[in-house]
């Protein structure tokens, strides 16, 4: 088996695997569905017999009543004061008047209450006036006003006795740490209580019969509905209805699931987009995206409310629409929002808002030439996700729910998120080796080292491409080819001509080195411009579409102008053609053809004694059937219809660039 084959099964294999790994599974939740949505299946009846029980919000309303005036239970401890006592019996230094008073205080005190500080704190917390104690089997109602905590109960005997000699008996018998509590939360018997209050507050209040309709397509998820679909899946669990053998099946549509968008994405590049197919790094770089994307959304989405919408998918047609092409943008779009549609309950809205998002993405970014169109694709994204949102909303509930601000603020992250692709471009192309609309937006700036050393050493040179890059430029939009590539190559297709310009008709001021040299020399000569173009490009680490445009500018063409010389020194010769043909490869693309056409049409038309209609379309098509007839263009994918095009705008180049001037006349 081929390599290339081996590794495009390879990668198939990996994504594959890494999608099911994050796939979340469906065995704890039989449907999608959210509370005032339309219920997205079909009607659904009840197989057994289904408790109703109150919904969240009114069991939520209902507890907290209770617990507003739901009181604890508290127990006194008779005995928590007797060693205070002991201790208060044994001071010294005091009178009897004073240790008289002091403990009726302390009596007091203890039969007001005193209790730990996290109990009173509590009881302050949840605004408890009164409490229970257990007397005998019944619960009798106390106040809690009068409650302390020790410190405070201190701070009341230290406010009250303020002499000398009965504050220094206090300090020695460290009063402080005698004040104990008295009364003490009992946790077991308020919790017991709770729990009976409770009760019918989580009991059923209904039943849903066997064979009744819970809820039909269409139909509003309520509150109530939401609670009661709830119990139902839980039912159908613990009645085993989602078994191992359930569990199994999910897994298998999984696969199935995942294994069809690939084979639809494979399909679609073997079918349609053979060179990307054929490119194994560009397919690898397509599928990187696709996943990594998942992987966000796998990661975000489970993580945070409402967080999928924090993904940049959007992101992908961008980055795709300028490596490729809008269709595989869109195609591959497609793709990524079917597989994490799986993270979502609302699939139609998801579906919806995504889809057009990344069509909005595609169509305002059909040419990335200038950053600040990236940061117009990221505000008519927003204001697509916007306007899509509250559209759904609208069409489903009506109105407008509470977390729509939140939503629009995940929108707007989304799409500044989608503004740093510049970024995530010139990564993928550096990782990949990929070249971009930027890319080639740069190259063609005159300013680069490269193209100003060719204009400084090689001025004719300079000009003839500047002059091959406007006129095929111009053919390229009119057989859909692409314009960038097309003016790139042909400003960089005659770079070898900086190691020898004077050899080149262009370059030359009267003299003609061929002159004195033969024939076959002359055409080594000129055939190393291609060669030489090929290690400059390489030094330059230029990008390896205009390499293929260096070598197929001439294809596997004769130089035949030095053929021709050789077969008149050596008439009764047979010349080898062979040193007189360039290496080639011929052009394989539309692209490469048209610049052999441009390059060849445009150096011919210098040489016409007058430039008349005429004579430039009988020039330009001489040119283009030459090459035609000599199989140049036989295994480039440009057709006959385009050839015809590029014919007819050369011709309405030319006679304009050629136009005759009116002479003016003299004073």
């Amino acid at each position: 088996m081929k390599r290339p084959v081996i590794i495009r099964i390879l990668l198939f294999l990996a994504a594959v695997a890494m999608v099911l790994i994050l796939m979340p599974r469906r065995s704890q939740k039989l449907y999608d569905y959210e509370t005032n949505r339309p219920w997205g299946h079909s009607l659904l009846t009840a197989p057994f017999d289904i408790p109703v029980y109150r919904d969240s919000i009114s069991s939520r309303e209902m507890r907290d009543s209770l617990e507003a005036t739901f009181l604890p239970i508290f127990n006194r401890e008779d005995g928590a004061a007797q060693p205070l006592f002991k201790a208060l019996s044994k001071m010294t230094g005091i009178t009897p008047e004073q240790r008289s008073e002091l403990r009726s205080t302390l009596m007091q005190l203890y039969r007001d209450g005193i209790v730990t500080p996290e109990a009173f704190d509590e009881l302050n917390n949840y605004n408890k006036i009164e409490v229970r104690f257990v007397d005998g089997n019944q619960l009798v109602r106390a106040s809690a006003r009068s409650f302390k905590t020790p410190r405070q109960a201190y701070a009341v005997i230290d406010s009250m006795f303020t002499a000398p000699e009965l504050r220094k008996s206090i300090a020695d018998i460290h009063l402080p740490s005698l004040l104990t509590p008295n009364v003490m939360l009992d946790t077991a018997a308020t919790n017991q209580l709770f729990r009976e209050r409770i009760q019918p507050v989580n009991a059923a209040i209904d039943v849903i019969q066997k064979g009744e309709r819970i809820i039909d397509r269409g139909d509003r998820v309520t509150p109530q509905l939401y609670e009661i679909l709830n119990t139902y899946e839980q039912m159908m669990k613990s009645r085993d209805f989602t078994s191992n053998r359930g569990d199994f099946f999910i897994i298998l549509g999984q696969i199935l699931f995942t294994i069809l968008i690939f084979c639809a994405l494979f399909s679609y590049l073997y079918l349609f987009r053979i060179k990307i197919w054929d490119d194994v790094k560009g397919m690898t770089a397509i599928i990187t995206l696709l996943v990594a994307i998942y992987v966000l959304a796998a990661i975000v989405s489970p993580r945070l409310s409402g967080g999928i919408w924090l993904v940049p998918f959007a992101i992908l047609p961008v980055v795709i629409v300028v490596l490729y092409d809008a269709r595989t943008a869109l195609y591959c779009h497609i793709l990524e929002v079917l597989l994490c549609a799986t993270f979502v309950s609302s699939t139609f809205e998801f579906i919806f808002l995504q889809t057009i998002a990344g069509m909005v993405s595609i169509f305002t970014l059909r040419e990335l030439t200038k950053r600040s169109q990236l940061l117009r694709t990221a505000v008519a994204v927003f204001l697509v996700y916007v306007i899509g949102f509250v559209a759904v909303e609208l069409m489903h509930t009506a109105t407008l729910s509470s977390n729509v601000g939140r939503i629009i603020g995940y929108f707007a992250i989304n799409s500044v998120l989608i503004s740093f692709a510049y970024i995530l471009i010139f990564v993928v192309e550096k990782l990949f080796g990929l070249t971009s609309l930027v890319t080639l937006v740069e190259l063609c700036d005159i300013n680069n080292p490269l193209l100003r050393e060719l204009s400084e050493e090689c001025p004719g040179t300079f000009q003839h491409s500047m002059s091959v890059s406007n006129l095929a430029g111009d053919a390229a939009r009119k057989i859909n080819a692409n314009p960038l590539i097309v003016r790139a190559g042909a400003l960089y297709h005659d770079i070898g001509k900086i190691t020898n310009p004077a050899f080149f008709t262009e370059n030359q001021h009267g003299v003609n080195p061929h002159d004195a040299l033969p024939p076959e020399q002359s055409a080594r000569i000129i055939i190393s411009h291609v060669t030489e173009g090929k290690k400059l490009a390489e030094k330059d680490k230029l990008p390896s579409v205009l390499h293929d445009m260096i070598l197929q500018h001439h294809g596997r063409g004769l130089v035949k102008y030095f053929y021709t010389m050789a077969q008149r020194e050596h008439p009764d010769s047979k010349i080898d053609p062979e040193p007189f043909t360039y290496p080639g490869p011929n052009p394989q693309t539309r692209e490469a053809s048209l610049l052999m056409m441009a390059d060849g049409v445009e150096a011919a038309s210098r040489s016409l004694p007058e430039h008349t209609i005429e004579s430039i379309t009988e020039l330009v098509n001489k040119i283009i059937d030459g090459q035609v007839d000599a199989g140049l263009h036989r295994e480039s994918p440009i057709s006959f219809r385009d050839i015809q095009t590029i014919k007819e705008s050369f011709i309405n180049r030319l006679r304009t660039i050629y136009h005759v001037r009116v002479a003016y006349p003299k004073q």
